[in-house]
């Protein structure tokens, strides 16, 4: 009996007093508005073909087109690959962790890699660091960028309190910094002079942005709080920060402009059932000590919407079986719409009509 006894106190300390990385804030989150309406739900995704990475790969997270034509994306062991045709081939070896990129007139690919901060390459041999640090402190965890017509470079951090070796890779990262609730992210840009500076703060885990065709506003995805904000840039706003789409169905990831006046905006999970925990920190403690095994995880149920610069959905495209996995992006480059994913073997290729 004792030793029973002696276990038992032994578990409940665990569970109650055990150290753990997270420190949960309370909030109190909107109920999720499900498959209804504008993101009613359908399998519209099941049309595309899968392109694998070579060699069992994993993760092309995004996709950029260079001047020249090629179609770049990369991998999670840190390679680039050119996509010719059905058969992406092996362009440069990069390490780190790329995420974000985006070409430029001068055929140069800048990309925001989650270990070393926003790089730039323009060819084999050629990657050079562009920044990696802001205000004397590291850039932790740089995520997506998009570069104005003037050369100056916007990208988001996700977390300045999580960095994406933290438990082993960028997913336990992203849990970690939405289940503590922690709002370290923010947006920064490298302006042609070099000088960087943050100009909107407070986020929990910044994601995706993008740039407005006449370059005045900029949209910031927020995953951890499912909404997208839009900071003003220019004109009698400029400066101004305000919520664009709020109370998503899902977790927003990448943001890509089309250039058009549209954005495609891809969901890395629909809303998870353990929000209901959030106004209850020290419960999310207790069940962090518990495991992985009941520690909440990204749903696999692929989705992006397209929407408009007033904020109005035009359309929604669906993989409810989520044979995608974990959709982090989507571009449409001559007629043919990208799905990318943050850690399947392979991305996804469709059709699109205007």
């Amino acid at each position: 009996m004792r030793i029973a006894l002696a276990l038992l106190a032994a578990a409940l300390g665990y569970l109650l007093f055990w150290p753990v990385p997270v420190d949960p804030i309370a909030y109190d989150p909107p109920a999720a508005p499900g498959f209804t309406g504008d993101y009613a739900e359908n399998n519209a995704l099941s049309a595309s073909s899968l392109i694998h990475l070579p060699d069992g790969e994993l993760g092309p997270e995004d996709i950029a087109r260079t001047p020249d034509g090629a179609i770049y994306t990369t991998s999670l062991s840190g390679n680039l690959y050119r996509i010719d045709g059905d058969e992406p081939v092996l362009a440069d070896r990069l390490g780190g962790r790329p995420l974000g990129l985006k070409a430029r007139p001068d055929g140069a690919l800048y990309i925001a890699d989650s270990f070393r901060g926003i790089l730039r390459w323009s060819g084999p041999g050629t990657l050079e660091v562009v920044a990696d640090e802001i205000d004397g402190a590291p850039i932790i965890y740089a995520n997506q960028l998009d570069v104005a017509q003037d050369g100056t470079i916007y990208f988001s951090n996700s977390s300045d309190r999580f960095d994406p070796e933290t438990m082993g890779g960028t997913k336990p990262t992203s849990i970690l910094t939405i289940w503590e609730q922690s709002n370290t992210g923010y947006v920064a840009r490298i302006n042609p002079d070099g000088t960087t500076e943050k100009i909107a703060e407070g986020f929990v885990y910044t994601n995706g942005i993008a740039l407005s065709p006449d370059e005045d506003f900029l949209l910031i995805n927020e995953t951890g709080r499912a909404r997208v904000h839009r900071l003003w840039l220019k004109g009698g706003r400029a400066g101004q920060q305000e919520v664009f789409l709020d109370n998503l169905p899902g977790y927003p990831d990448n943001l890509e402009a089309q250039g058009d006046g549209t954005y495609w905006l891809a969901f890395a999970s629909p809303r998870v059932p353990s929000e209901k925990l959030m106004p209850y920190p020290f419960l999310r403690k207790v069940i962090w000590r518990l495991g992985p095994l009941v520690r909440p995880a990204p749903i696999h149920r692929g989705m992006l919407v397209q929407f408009d610069g007033q904020g109005n959905i035009l359309r929604s495209l669906q993989d409810p079986d989520g044979r995608l996995g974990v959709t982090t992006g989507g571009k449409v480059m001559d007629g043919q719409l990208f799905v990318m994913t943050l850690d399947s073997p392979w991305f996804a290729r469709m059709p699109l009509s205007p």
